[in-house]
């Protein structure tokens, strides 16, 4: 048998072991494969909460259906049947501005009679197919790259909070080519973004004439999907799917080399052994287990922040909400000087979320952009929310229901030179032979992102396997 640890059991750690398992069979390779977990749970920043007939996402809500990793990841479990999509709700979104929740434009006709862009930055953004593309292959901040190809109205009102909204992030830092690869391509290949989707919607109109099921339009997008049970249900269903150990409580402290393998002792002094070691814990815990081997691989992992976040759970009466929630939810442009990034109307979005009568409202605050945030006392916390929804959409009623919950590091800052960063890492990895990397530290943060960096390092696994075998 073949040993095999894994450091980390969210999402990144228990797919990259289901893929291990199931890649090894097919090789006809047997392995022992162990999770080790800090944590006394596992799944990581996936946790569905369920209190007083609410259920509360800790942290993501859920995956987008428009690439096939993590759909296929369920499939494979056997819980792909149970998955349950967002409903026709989540299509609308909103930006506050200017005192009123804009919803966001899906098409021409919208974005001219939107109040959200004024002419003039309508105009603006008339002109991007005017704009040269960059050639001199910086690595470009996501501001930078918005006002020179959309305008600094663009940057405010469209890109800013969609960078909190996904990232937690801050544009003015943010690395252009490391969070948002495709747009860089579009224009690189095309030009321009609008050049790119026309061309592109001609292609998919052709497309469709011969026959072919193709994707929108539009680009990226996808349903948001999830359980009604929440989406820790696939955190869980991973692990009831393997045939090695998941052992939580058992934090990793120390890596250290052998010449047939790696070391790793555990907080109770404990010590183990494994032939490859894949590390899926975040890069500020990485950092520390590869310090007494490799102070650059060390300095290199120290390198990439974390934005903090509070995430603020709301339930109330629905008649006690005047205004209609029929929506995804809004974000807020940082100029609008709000305490909060954004709030989701989560039972519009899956509608089991609250108790019969009852809605759900999840709000952010924190991230990059105000990152002292973390530390204010739930009081504080609580009348901040309050304040602002009752601002931005006229709740005046204390809610019913009340949770919050931290996060002191929410979210890896792919910030400019994430990618030579990331470079940096895996040349010195291939100094160590036998360890691996993956999660949202280094190949995106999504959680479709997560299965798919997952599956590539199941196979590279089994490679080696293969090849030291």
């Amino acid at each position: 048998m073949r040993e095999i640890a894994i450091i980390g059991a969210g999402i990144s750690g228990l797919a990259t072991a289901h893929a291990i398992e199931r890649l090894a069979e097919d090789a006809g390779i047997a392995v022992n494969l162990t999770v080790y977990e800090r944590e006394e749970r596992s799944g990581g920043k996936i946790w569905s909460i369920k209190e007083d007939g609410y259920l509360c996402e800790w942290g993501p809500n859920g995956f987008l259906d428009n690439k096939p990793m993590t759909l296929e990841l369920c499939g494979r479990l056997g819980v792909r049947d149970r998955l349950e999509r967002s409903n026709d709700n989540a299509r609308k979104r909103f930006i506050y501005s200017g005192g009123l929740l804009n919803r966001l434009p899906e098409n021409g006709p919208m974005f001219l009679q939107s109040k959200l862009i004024s002419w003039p930055g309508k105009f603006r953004l008339a002109m991007e197919p005017f704009i040269g593309k960059r050639i001199d292959g910086a690595d470009e901040t996501l501001a930078e790259f918005a006002r020179r190809r959309l305008g600094p109205e663009a940057l405010d009102k469209l890109i800013g909070p969609m960078v909190s909204g996904i990232f937690a992030g801050d544009p003015e830092t943010m690395s252009l080519k490391s969070c948002f690869p495709r747009i860089h391509e579009l224009e690189q290949e095309y030009g321009g973004l609008i050049r790119a989707m026309l061309k592109l919607a001609k292609q998919k109109r052709a497309e469709r004439k011969a026959g072919k099921q193709v994707a929108s339009a539009a680009g990226p997008g996808g349903v948001l999907t999830s359980f009604v049970s929440g989406i820790q249900e696939l955190t869980n269903a991973t692990v009831s799917g393997l045939r090695g150990q998941v052992k939580t409580g058992a934090a990793v402290t120390e890596l250290k080399p052998l010449s047939d393998g790696w070391q790793l002792t555990l907080a109770d002094g404990s010590k183990v052994e494994a032939e490859l070691v894949v590390s899926a814990a975040p890069a500020h815990i990485l950092k520390e287990l590869v310090a007494g081997f490799d102070g650059e691989l060390r300095e290199l992992l120290a390198a990439t922040p974390y934005a903090p976040m509070n995430v603020i759970c709301f339930g109330y009466e629905r008649q006690k909400i005047a205004r209609d929630l029929d929506g995804f939810g809004y974000l807020i442009p940082k100029k609008e000087g709000c305490a909060i990034l954004g709030t989701l109307w989560d039972s519009s979005i899956f509608p089991q979320r609250a108790p019969q009568g009852h809605v759900l409202l999840r709000s952010m605050m924190g991230g990059a952009t105000n990152p002292k945030a973390i530390d204010l006392s739930d009081a504080e916390v609580k009348q901040k929310t309050m304040d602002e929804l009752r601002k931005i959409m006229g709740i005046a009623a204390e809610p019913d229901f009340v949770r919050i919950f931290r996060h002191q590091r929410a979210i890896p800052q792919y910030t400019v030179g994430h990618a030579k960063r990331l470079e940096g890492i895996l040349s010195r990895l291939v100094g160590h032979p036998g360890l691996l990397v993956t999660g949202n530290a280094f190949f995106g943060v999504g959680l479709n992102d997560c299965v798919n960096a997952a599956n590539q390092a199941g196979d590279q696994v089994v490679k080696r396997l293969g090849v030291t075998g």
